[in-house]
Formats: C-alpha cells, structure tokens, sequence
C-alpha cells in the first residue's frame, strides 16, 4: 500500500481503529446477544477518534454479523480481516460465495485488467443490487451492476452469446462494469501520477464508479463525506466476504413438529338385532 493511499489509516488515527476492530472482534466470541453491544461500543470508539467510523463501521458489522474470533477454529483474526479491508482487492474469489451461474463472468470482468480483481467486482455488485438481475435505479441505471445506461452503451457487449447485448443480462452487465472499473483505474492512475489527486487506485476508482472521477479530481482524492468514503468503505467491507475468509453462521431451525396423534378408533356400532316372531 503506498503512502497515503488508504485515507485515515495511517498514524495514530488507523491504529486506534484497528484496535477497535481487534476489540470488537475478540468479543464478538461472547454470544450473539453481546454483538450490538460490542458494534455499538466499537463504533462510538471509532467515531471519537476522528470520524473514521465511516470508513471501519461496516468492517465492525461484518465481523459481528459473522462470527469472526481470534484466529482460532477457522476462523480469520482481526489483523487478517483488516489487512484485506485496507489492501488491493485482488484476493482470490471463493466461487461459493455467489450465485453459481455467475462465477465466471465475475471472474472474467475480475481479470481484465491487473488494478481490478474479482473480488472487488463481487463486492461492488452486493453494495449495487444486492444481486437483483432486473433492477432499475431511479436514475435509469440498470441491471445487477446498475450501469448508466451511456456507460453500458460504451462498455456492454454480448457475452453470454443470445444474440442480444443488454444491461439486463448479468453476464452482459457484469463484464462490462469489469471494462468500465479497469477505463476508472486507468484514469486515477493518471491522476495519482500527475499529483492531481492522492489515495489508492482502487479507493478513486470505486468513487469514479459511484459519483464519477471529477468527484475525485475535486476533491484530490477521495472526497470527504460520508457518500464516497461510506461507497468505498461498503465495498471494501465485504471483500473478506468473497474471498471466502468469513461465512454466514449456520442457520438453526427448529426439528418439524411430530404430526398429530390419529384419532382413536371409533367405537363400532352393535348390529340391530331382529326379535323373533311371536309363535304364541
């Protein structure tokens, strides 16, 4: 990580953020019932120390959400979890963490080019969608990656090969968000090179997809509210998700109720019986 790149991480800022994580991780393994505590806790903290909860809350919920503990059991320690928070999103994709039929275009759109990798395409599509295929934005961006619809004519293409090239089509739609992501990197490095703007390519490239790059030339970097900072934070938060590093809990579910007794037998009705004739 270069100097700089990651705002708020450095200094004694970033390490009393990360100690927070490191609390509210380790007594995360208290029980479910602590984890509001703890994420609220840990928040405040974070906030106290310079408004850096914009930027570490989400890594705090995900921790909690999950279940993350100190390393033991298979679980990632806090240092882990944190270390792909703030590194360069290029991290292997874990194909069971999204929907089957969308390992590989992920990973393609992950692979076209060295600044952009799977992961952060995954992740960017979770904070997008939520992975709804069909959704249109108020702003007419549309499908699983919400592409404007000038972006999508620029970068969309045919990929699942129907005959048809649609924002709509997540293959179609993710492939080109991987070709508009890398155009994004290529201009905050320029950026980043010219002194035009400081952080890290992925950080100004997430803000370019999310408000555009004079957002960042603006700002020289990424800017100072809560929408940038809280667009990069979300997507970053998740990585470790896609990676494969922390997975939902096992769900517990109650054993079926046994089905009801079965009625008793009724009672049998005594046959009618026929007096005799009288024969007096």
């Amino acid at each position: 990580m270069s100097s700089g790149s990651e705002e708020g991480t450095g200094d004694g800022v970033g390490e009393a953020a990360s100690a927070a994580v490191r609390n509210a991780l380790a007594v995360s393994g208290c029980g479910c019932l602590l984890s509001p505590v703890v994420l609220l806790g840990a928040v405040v903290v974070i906030i106290i120390i310079g408004g850096f909860g914009v930027v570490l809350a989400p890594l705090i919920a995900l921790i909690t959400a999950f279940g993350g503990g100190g390393g033991g059991g298979g679980q990632p320690s806090a240092d882990d979890l944190i270390a792909v928070f703030q590194g360069d999103g290029k991290g292997e994709l874990d194909p069971a963490a999204v929907p089957a039929d969308l390992v590989d275009p992920i990973q393609k759109a992950g692979t076209l080019c060295d600044a952009i990798g799977p992961t952060v395409i995954a992740a960017q599509i979770e904070r997008e969608s939520n992975y709804n295929r069909t959704l249109v934005g108020p702003d007419g961006s549309q499908g699983i990656s919400q592409l404007p619809p000038a972006v999508f004519a620029r970068f969309g293409e045919d990929e699942d090969g129907n005959g048809k090239t649609s924002a709509l089509d997540p293959a179609d739609s993710i492939v080109a968000q991987g070709r508009f992501m890398c155009d994004l990197a290529g201009q905050a490095q320029q950026l980043i090179d010219s002194g035009a703007a400081n952080g890290s390519v992925l950080d100004l490239a997430l803000v370019g997809y999310d408000q555009g790059l004079d957002a960042v030339r603006q700002a020289q970097g990424v800017p100072k509210t809560n929408e940038a900072q809280g667009y990069v934070a979300g997507v970053r938060a998740l990585l470790a998700k896609y990676e494969g590093l922390v997975t939902p809990p096992p769900t517990t579910t109650s054993p079926p109720a046994p089905p009801p007794p079965a009625p008793p037998p009724a009672a049998a009705t005594p046959a009618a019986v026929t007096p005799a004739p009288d024969t007096q």
